[in-house]
């Protein structure tokens, strides 16, 4: 590849963002120089962290981020941080990346573009080389970091719109759930192991699908195993496996869930269910990536990322001696905990919006009055978002497709309860 002197106005931070580790590789390459400093990113949100970190000069930026709009973040961080030039990249098209238009028009800025990146091909064009300035000069730097009303803000907040908006699935935009949402954000380019935990009804298989979605895992298996719904004596055959003839009636061989997973995620739901025997035998798994089939001395390995869920509280059953506690802290390397709906009471309003066109018989869906919606708002949702779609099912049926939902047709779950009895 050719190389090219370095000049001293040339940008030297660089930071390149991308889903694609063959695009990030070859950018690096056709800039690399011992004076540059360069990071890597899967994804807007790790990018977004990078960003907090100090000053940056250039962000190349692959318009199929996984978890945001690329559009959207490069307006925003254009805006709030004018220092950095932003690149857009057309990874699967012939389209050459674009700086900003305002941007060409500068005296200061040469207007060639840099190259396409394109993995089908064997090289980037090094000869359409964007110069680019190093920034202001380390006085300018200075007096701009000290003057409150030009000091950039902080990318936690210029982004504060993008990172915390709802994840794929997820409806609610209420200030309690924005930590949810950007944590998601953080985790899903990461192999890092996650544990969900929150109550019943609560969205805690919606955000671990929506982490695999944003993950560089997203193409390959979102494998589901309810820890609580299958029978102990046959769950580790459907975890782990079985060779032929491991047991009666094993006909033919069996991968198992966990195999499944391969190069995916592994979702362990209500983990806590799970029966202290077969636990030791998950820890491994979890420790060394391999496992073994029931009936077969042949170990396999297994990459799979595994987040798991739960609505008990792990360290009681520790102390109880109900669940290992080796096992917990495996399992808890990052814990997310989803609040329940009676904590969120200004998301009611959309998700029950939501779930009137869901279930409405025609269109347009029938609206809450002031009185119906206030009632939702002052519940105590046991049963959470699950227990809201149930409510607002009922309420259609009750009002025999009126226009409007009635306090009258909110058949609430303890009051059917108790007059079934």
């Amino acid at each position: 590849m050719t190389s090219f002197p370095i000049p001293h106005n040339y940008a030297n931070h660089i930071l390149v963002a991308s889903p694609s580790n063959l695009v990030r590789q070859r950018v690096l390459e056709s800039l690399r120089s011992p004076a540059r400093r360069f990071e890597q990113a899967t994804g807007g949100a790790e990018a977004l962290v990078h960003l907090e970190s100090g000053f940056w000069q250039v962000l190349f930026l692959d318009r199929r981020l996984p978890d945001l709009d690329a559009e959207e973040l490069s307006q925003t961080v254009r805006q709030r941080f004018p220092g950095i030039e932003v690149v857009l990249l057309d990874p699967d098209s012939d389209a050459e990346p674009t700086v900003p238009e305002e941007k060409e028009e500068k005296a200061d800025l040469l207007p060639e573009m840099w190259p396409a990146v394109n993995p089908s091909t064997s090289h980037i064009r090094a000869d359409a080389l964007l110069r680019l300035r190093s920034g202001p000069a380390p006085a300018e730097r200075s007096s701009t970091m000290n003057d409150p009303e030009a000091r950039p803000l902080p990318a936690a907040r210029a982004v504060h719109s993008i990172l915390e908006s709802p994840l794929q699935g997820m409806i609610g935009n209420s200030r309690i759930m924005q930590p949810v949402y950007r944590l998601a954000r953080l985790l899903a380019p990461r192999n890092t192991t996650v544990l969900i935990t929150g109550p019943t009804g609560c969205g805690k298989e919606i955000v671990a699908r929506a982490i695999h979605h944003l993950s560089p895992r997203a193409a390959r298996a979102f494998a589901v195993v309810n820890c609580a719904a299958i029978p102990e004596t046959l769950l580790e055959a459907e975890l782990f496996g079985y060779a032929r003839g491991a047991f009666t009636g094993a006909m033919q061989s069996y991968a198992g869930r966990i195999q499944a997973a391969q190069g995916g995620t592994l979702f362990l739901d209500e983990v806590g269910e799970m029966p202290l025997s077969l636990q030791p035998k998950l820890l491994r798994f979890l420790e060394q990536k391999e496992l073994q089939r029931l009936g077969s001395a042949e170990v396999v390995r297994v990459d799979a990322r595994v987040i798991s869920a739960t609505n008990a509280h792990l360290l009681t059953l520790v102390r109880e001696g109900k669940f290992r506690e080796d096992l917990y802290y495996r399992l808890c390397a990052f814990p997310m905990e989803i609040p329940p709906l009676r904590d969120r009471p200004e998301d009611i309003a959309q998700l029950a919006a939501h779930f009137l066109e869901k279930f409405a018989s025609r269109l347009p869906a029938p609206q809450l009055s002031t009185e119906a919606l206030h009632l939702l708002k002052t519940q105590p949702w046991a049963g959470n978002i699950r227990e809201l779609q149930n409510v607002i099912e009922r309420a259609l049926i009750l009002s025999e497709d009126q226009a409007v939902i009635r306090p009258e047709h909110l058949l609430l779950t303890d009051s059917s309860c108790r007059s079934s009895r």
